[in-house]
């Protein structure tokens, strides 16, 4: 497995090259590519091998991430809505389910998630998108927007109410009633097809609810949620290695003042700063990699923990970075430049950040809570009082 993924880290190098400054400044990634990397199952390398993928680890497929994400933030970002796809099809779909739709997101085929809508963004319980049945068929209404990759996508997973709970179901975007409106301008990843989507009356066969029945709106949507924040929060540990090559080559080259400006104490501070912050959010992935590879109890608040870190560092670590480089990372479309807007957005995609302090807040409090209740009740050794 390791040859594996070392083939595909030189193979997505090349595709890749020096081109992610022009797809930046163009907003497109080569459909071509895409395609190429999607029947590679490259999108999806955790896919099991059985259905097309390369059964990686989340480890493994989490510093493949970090490896696309210093290349190409938006490539990454299409590479995480595919894997979300993926996920959510592995986790609920059918066996069949599973069987058709995992080989078409391996084969070449592209998919995007739709979750967010204008009323609904981190508060997801007010989603109104809705799926009904009618007769052998559903029919799906509702307005989605900022779904990433659905520019390009052959594929929308949809989220909407359905019977008594939620469902996930799977549109054509070429349906008849699917509108998909491609965002223009947004402030990064840029080239990642981010698009709003219109779904008016749009007929599908029954069978393309995945499980063919209503969940739960929460364990559906964090199920979901968690393998994209856990993908979010790698591909920032790839930006935070791409500005700290940037910025290191740049203050060890550069001089001024009769130095590199890597001898300068001030400008010495911010490599220090950002070399801190690509490995403190490198071993927060790593361990909420290997709680999800251990299916550890921990792997919800480790993923949460993991996306939140590494989007702070990676925001504040591409501002150093751009501080660093000064005019010379300033020009659009540089590396340094895209990072800092790229890693903005990264604070507020799969859950912001202030959404995830929350659920961390949470979590401690309740870690607290019971740590407290379990000294209450333990005996006393040795006795009476």
């Amino acid at each position: 497995m390791g040859d594996d993924l070392a083939e595909a880290v030189a193979s997505v190098s090349a595709r890749v090259g020096d081109r992610a400054g022009e797809w930046d400044r163009t907003g497109l990634l080569p459909l071509g590519m895409l395609r190429e990397l999607g029947a590679d199952g490259r999108l999806c390398a955790e896919v099991p091998v059985p259905y097309g993928g390369w059964g990686l680890s989340s480890l493994l497929g989490g510093e493949y991430t970090a490896h696309v994400g210093s290349l190409c933030s938006s490539l990454r970002s299409v590479m995480t809505s595919q894997g979300m796809a993926a996920w959510t099809i592995q986790r609920f779909g059918t066996g069949q389910q599973q069987a058709d739709w995992l080989a078409r997101l391996t084969g070449g085929e592209l998919a995007a998630v739709a979750f967010s809508e204008p009323q609904a963004g981190s508060d997801l319980s007010a989603m109104g998108t809705v799926i009904r049945r009618d007769g052998g068929s559903v029919v799906v209404d509702g307005r989605k927007t900022w779904a990433t990759a659905a520019h390009y996508a052959d594929l929308l997973l949809v989220f909407g109410h359905f019977e008594d709970g939620a469902a996930a179901v799977l549109v054509p975007a070429e349906a008849p009633g699917v509108t998909v409106e491609r965002i223009a301008d947004p402030l990064g990843c840029r080239a990642a097809g981010h698009a709003d989507v219109r779904l008016d009356s749009v007929r599908l066969p029954a069978g393309q609810v995945l499980g063919g029945y209503g969940l739960p709106l929460p364990l559906l949507v964090t199920t979901a949620l968690a393998y994209g924040r856990m993908s979010v929060a790698w591909g920032c540990v790839g930006i935070l290695r791409a500005c700290l090559a940037a910025a290191t080559g740049h203050a060890a080259s550069r001089e001024q003042f009769g130095r590199p400006l890597a001898d300068h104490q001030l400008v010495a501070r911010h490599l220090a700063e950002l070399y801190a912050a690509e490995q403190v959010a490198s071993r927060v992935c790593e361990h909420a990699s290997r709680c999800w590879d251990s299916g550890s109890p921990d792997q919800v608040v480790a993923t949460v923990l993991a996306k939140h870190v590494s989007a702070a560092r990676a925001a504040s670590g591409a501002a150093a970075a751009v501080q660093v480089l000064a005019s010379a990372g300033s020009r659009d479309g540089h590396a340094v430049a895209r990072a800092y807007r790229d890693a903005k957005l990264m604070e507020i995609i799969e859950g912001s950040s202030e959404l995830c302090q929350l659920m961390l807040a949470q979590h401690a409090v309740s870690a607290s809570t019971s740590a407290v209740g379990s000294r209450a009740v333990r005996p006393v050794e040795g006795g009476t009082a």
